[in-house]
């Protein structure tokens, strides 16, 4: 056999084992990509316990708000401003009052407070009571607020010590 159609041949039986790997790699997509457990989707609704499952769509949406209202001071759950108070559920039960449930975050977001709750803080952090001077809160409705917390509260579950522990673990 002639050099030149035996590198032809060769090539050609490359190209159709690669071929359909490529397919599969282009066409496989999300529908393919590691899923999300139940448990990891499942958070605290309310103070009482109530809990919530809520779908990756819901998660996505919710990081997607939170990068782009929270991001900047509270990238991977810490807080640029005081380390000591990130936003991991430990953390976050420990407030007063407790901050690890969607309700209850949804309510800091609205108007914030001190970590021992005794005074306000919406002067220096974003909320929707403020969203005059924190203007990236004015486009925020309640339904954003909800993803917002059900994202903060599913990241530790995905993430494991790299949300929210900033200085302490790192």
């Amino acid at each position: 056999m002639a050099p030149f159609l035996r590198s032809a041949l060769r090539a050609a039986a490359r190209i159709l084992l690669i071929l359909p790997l490529a397919l599969l790699v282009c066409f496989a997509g999300p529908a393919n990509a590691a899923q999300w457990s139940s448990e990891q989707l499942t958070v605290p609704s309310a103070v009482d316990g109530t809990l919530v499952t809520l779908s990756e769509k819901d998660v996505k949406a919710g990081r997607k708000l939170f990068n782009t209202s929270c991001g900047t001071c509270h990238a991977g759950g810490i807080t640029k401003t005081n380390q000591n108070v990130g936003l991991d559920p430990e953390t976050l039960a420990l407030a007063t009052p407790p901050r690890d449930s969607i309700d209850s975050l949804v309510d800091y977001l609205k108007d914030p407070t001190s970590y021992d709750g005794e005074y306000s803080i919406s002067d220096v952090h974003p909320s929707l009571r403020s969203s005059d001077v924190f203007v990236q809160m004015r486009n925020l409705d309640d339904d954003d607020l909800r993803l917002i917390a059900g994202y903060i509260l599913v990241a530790p579950k995905v993430q494991g010590l790299q949300w929210g522990g900033g200085k302490i673990y790192f």
